[in-house]
Formats: structure tokens, sequence, C-alpha cells
């Protein structure tokens, strides 16, 4: 964290993706997302006032042409939106400030700016603004404030980065609650996600003059529109347990740790880039996933092993058992906590940081082992208001 920080101090701005100086690559500006995610998981020991100067700075600053920063800043700031086609790419960005604004709202919250929190809260809604629902997806929108028209979600590129409609709809890490509303209720949000993976895994190549490896990848995954091989959808399997249906999650977590990593060279299912295809399935084999860094939670999935233990920078062991044999066993009938009956659906970083054992009670049909009340489900920002 202090590195990003002193590259801040010595350049003028957050890198995106250094190698090893300043490269405009990518979208977003997610310095704001590692800041966040350290500082409410209590790491601190770094000049967090510095760190919040650096993402307000990418949040209102054009950057110049060898930097990063914020592409069409100036428009997203005005409308709430970045506008297609004047920016490539736009709604992908769009969707990507949104959630960067909601890790600088949980950076000011932890340095008690509260005002500004306040500020940066309303900003991270602005998913909203490329959210068409009729379609009950993302898309591309002019500047006039209308919808592109001749759509297709399964066109690539465009509005959208290596991805299409299918794969950016579930890119709001920080407020899955606010996006089940608008596609009018858990039924029918789950209807859609049961959508990615029913669809044949048909494309368009959109933008680009080719098929590029990413849409390969899709193919040759054979789970539909579902996309592993690359990262703006690897989050959405766990979004099940944010709508009431935590078997489902577990149904695909396993389906993918099975069929799509593979103990050989060639064992990846698409692009490992800095380490997050690797990280996912590290993560989903322990049984939990984080789904919105920036939130100290981990939302469960389907343990794989029968045992694993957990070394922490801290001393402490965290252990996680499994009764019931995992490898003919995906579905979780029950979790205990330290011996402790444990019905939410998620689990906090401090729970794991404190050690212990975590029990999943394993089973080969469906079950329903978790509350559902607001404070059983995982972290939603509309349930804050």
């Amino acid at each position: 964290m202090q590195w990003l920080v002193n590259a801040y101090k010595e350049g003028g701005w957050l890198p995106i993706w250094p190698s090893p100086g300043y490269r405009r690559v990518m979208i977003g500006a997610h310095s704001a997302s590692l800041f966040a995610d350290a500082m409410v998981k209590g790491i601190r020991d770094f000049d967090m006032e510095e760190a919040l100067k650096g993402v307000i700075k990418d949040a209102y600053v054009q950057a110049p042409a060898f930097a990063p920063g914020r592409d069409g800043m100036e428009e997203y700031n005005k409308l709430g939106y970045v506008p297609y086609p004047e920016y490539r790419e736009a709604s992908a960005k769009t969707l990507e400030y949104a959630y960067d604004d909601f890790c600088i709202r949980q950076m000011a919250h932890v340095l008690g700016k509260d005002s500004l929190a306040e500020v940066f809260g309303k900003r991270a809604v602005n998913y909203k603004n490329v959210y068409h629902e009729p379609s009950k997806l993302m898309r591309g929108r002019n500047k006039d404030g209308s919808f592109l028209t001749g759509f297709s979600p399964l066109a690539w590129g465009g509005p959208f980065t290596e991805g299409n409609a299918w794969h950016y709809t579930w890119s709001v890490f920080h407020d899955p609650e606010g996006l089940i509303n608008p596609m009018g209720g858990r039924q029918n949000f789950i209807r859609m996600m049961d959508s990615v993976f029913n669809q044949p895994p048909d494309f368009e190549i959109g933008t680009y003059p080719y098929e590029i490896h990413e849409i390969t990848e899709m193919v040759a995954a054979g789970m539909g529109q579902y996309a592993h091989g690359n990262q703006p959808i690897q989050h959405m399997i766990y979004l099940y347990n944010y709508a009431g249906q935590p078997w489902k999650t577990q149904y695909w977590v396993r389906e993918v740790l099975e069929k799509l990593y593979h103990p050989v060279p060639e064992g990846y299912c698409g692009d490992e880039d800095n380490g997050q295809t690797s990280a996912w399935y590290v993560f989903s084999a322990l049984g939990f996933y984080p789904v919105c860094p920036g939130i100290p939670q981990y939302v469960f999935g389907s343990p794989l092993f029968k045992k694993s233990t957990v070394h922490l920078p801290n001393g402490k062991i965290l252990t996680i058992e499994t009764v019931g044999d995992p490898a003919r066993n995906r579905y979780i009938r029950g979790v205990k906590l330290n011996g402790e009956a444990y019905r939410k659906s998620w689990i906090s970083h401090d729970d794991l940081a404190r050690g212990g054992t975590l029990v999943f009670e394993m089973t080969d049909q469906p079950a329903d082992p978790f509350d559902n009340d607001p404070e059983s489900m995982p972290y939603s920002m509309s349930l804050d208001y």
C-alpha cells in the first residue's frame, strides 16, 4: 500500500498497471480498491491521507496522455456515466468508476470524513445509469441520454471491455441488492443469472477485428455465456447468495473448480492476469470468496477439500473441515464456527483472522442452511440507506 502511495507522490498519479512505470492499459482506477480493502481489514500502516488524495485526484482531474486515471472523467462527473461511442468501452468504465467511487467512500469512512463519504456514496450508484430496465442488461448509452440502438447482448467490445452485456451486467460488486430490485426482485434476478448458463455460447465479434482469445475460451468452457477465462464475470456465481439460493452458487463453483482448472502446463481456462484466476481457485477451494474488495466479508461457496489448514500472519491457525466427502457432496447442509451453528451465507474477515475451526456439513442434495434476513445476507450498499 505504501508503494502505491509512493508512486503517487513521485509521479503525480496512482498507477493502474505498472510495468514498471505508468502504463495506460485496461480500465478503472483500482488503487482505490486496494486501499479500501486494506483499510477496512485493519491494514493501516501506510499514509492513508495521501492515498485518499490520490484517489480523489483520479476522480476529479483528467490525467495527461502519459498517465492513467479515468478516461471520460469529465463526462462521467457531469452525466453520471461515460458516453458511447465518444469513448471506447464506455459502459465498462462507468461500472468500474462507480465501484471505485464506492471504495473511496469506504476510505473516507475509515478516516472519519463522513461528508466526503456521502458524496462518493451517491456517485457509487452511477452503475444504474447504464442499466437498461426493459432488457435487464447493461448497455451502451449515448451522450444525449438515449441507449444504443441495434443492441445485441452477444456482441463483444463496443461499450464493454473483452466481454459482452451478459458479462458486465453483474459488475456491481458493492450493491447486488441495488441490481436485484430493478430486475424485478429476487426470482427475476435468479432467472437472469440462470440465463447466463442456459444460453448457448454464441457470440458476435462486435467491434473486434477477429475472434479474440477470450471469446474462444468462453466457447471452449461450454458454460453458456459464462466466461471464466476473463475476470469481469468471475464473481457472478457467488451472487446467488445475495438472492437466497446459495445452492446454485455451490453447484456452479464446483463445476468451475472441477472442469476448468487442471494440473497440467495448460491447466488454466484463460487469462491468469496478475494472479486473479489462481486467487479465484484458492479462495473457492477453501469454501469462500471476497466478492467485493472494500467490504471485509467472504461469501460461501463449496469447499473442495476434506481439511484445509491456513497459517495466518498473526500466528493463529484457521482450520477448515468438511463432514461428508466433498468429492461426492458439493452442497452445504450446515456450517459451524468454533462449534457453534452459523446461519449467515458469508463470514467476516475478523472471524477468519481470529483463527479457529470452520466446519462445513456437506450433502449431495441442494439445501438452504442460511437465514435470509438482511443481517444474514452478504453486504449491499443499498441496505445501508
